[in-house]
């Protein structure tokens, strides 16, 4: 679990990023949480933007994701969820 330090910290670290994934309404697929997956190994930090049709809740989409790919909720702004997991290989963001 993420400190509220590490939580802020990590914020201002996704502030100039932009969404790499989009959820429409199709919701969250296995292949999504692939491939959101694989960008957190990359990059640690990811932003998912949730569409106007999205039929599903974004809490339940940031849970959904989070769960799938082990990672974090770093926050749920707007439509924008930001999602952190510790990357195995490509270690890049030193938390606080």
């Amino acid at each position: 679990m993420l400190t509220g330090k590490q939580k802020r910290y990590l914020r201002s670290q996704a502030h100039h990023l932009n969404p790499i994934f989009q959820v429409g309404k199709t919701g969250v697929n296995e292949n999504m949480i692939t491939q959101v997956g694989e960008a957190l190994e990359k990059r640690e930090l990811i932003k998912v933007s949730i569409l106007q049709n999205c039929m599903e809740d974004k809490g339940n989409v940031a849970e959904e994701l989070a769960e799938g790919t082990e990672a974090e909720i770093v926050q749920i702004i707007g439509n924008i969820i930001v999602l952190y997991k510790e990357s195995e290989e490509n270690k890049q963001i030193v938390l606080p």
